[in-house]
């Protein structure tokens, strides 16, 4: 692809996702508005007994305005990916996967990691943890560990964490990243403000970035702000990449990036 091309796309390193909080606050203002109104219309009325048929209209309307606002809060991503996630996690494989991804959580940086080894060694993104002193990491089970950063590759975007831990739950890396096109994984992370979800999708090619030496995963998946870090698992288990960006691609839509684990590899080898 030639520098023309990559300009036609937009890379996002911050994952970022808005939840338009602004047109939540105006919806309820306007219901409270009209609450208003309607509690002068009845002190203006005649008193008269209140029938019960009324009641019960009143509680339905009630029950169906709080479920039209469900997704003006929550946003109709962030309900497709809590549904597939607790579909997945019935599968014991995936319940196991969530317990060695951890919340990094850097400044005002939140991000994800996950632990590749059972004495404490974690793996999570260069921009997560950038130029912060004080990080922590939290297991889903184990709780909070203070995180000291061993060792960071800003060229691949990546950073080796360790937590003072022992038998701790974590995940294989594959030894190469091998895979096929359109070759189906899951991954975890910690997207907007959820813990632990658990997505899948599927690989659509290499994607070479033009500030970047060597090429990088293209995946097909919901990927938001807090998935950075998030490992790309494969059907036997393995880590093989992980989530680092998001991509509008002019031919593909939006995509997510992920770093390939050979390139971690190479670097501690």
């Amino acid at each position: 692809m030639s520098d023309n091309d990559y300009k036609r796309d937009i890379i996002d390193e911050d994952l970022y996702e808005d939840i338009d909080e602004e047109e939540m606050n105006e919806i309820v203002l306007e219901e409270k508005r009209k609450a208003l109104a309607r509690e002068k219309e009845e002190k203006e009325k005649p008193r008269r007994p209140f029938p019960k048929w009324l009641f019960w209209l009143i509680a339905i309307v009630m029950v169906v305005n709080v479920a039209a606002l469900i997704p003006k809060t929550f946003s109709i991503p962030a309900i497709d990916f809590l549904m597939k996630s607790a579909e997945l996690s019935l599968n014991p494989e995936i319940d196991d996967y969530q317990e060695a991804v951890v919340v990094v959580e850097a400044g005002n940086s939140k991000g994800t990691g996950f632990a590749y080894t059972s004495d404490g060694w974690i793996l999570t993104n260069h921009h997560v943890i950038e130029d912060e002193k004080r990080i922590t990491v939290a297991f889903p089970e184990q709780g909070l560990f203070d995180a000291e950063v061993v060792k960071s590759y800003p060229d691949i975007d990546l950073a080796m964490l360790k937590v003072d831990g022992k038998d701790l739950p974590h995940l294989n890396l594959a030894e190469v990243t091998s895979y096929e096109e359109d070759e189906h994984f899951y991954f975890i992370g910690n997207p907007l403000s959820f813990s632990g979800i658990a997505n899948e999708g599927t690989i659509i090619d290499t994607y070479q970035l033009s500030d970047w030496k060597l090429p990088v995963l293209m995946l097909d998946a919901p990927i938001y702000k807090g998935n950075s870090g998030s490992p790309v698992i494969t059907d036997d288990g393995e880590v093989i990449a992980v989530v680092f960006a998001t991509l509008d691609h002019e031919a593909h839509g939006r995509v997510g990036l992920a770093v390939p684990i050979d390139y971690f590899h190479e670097q501690i080898n």
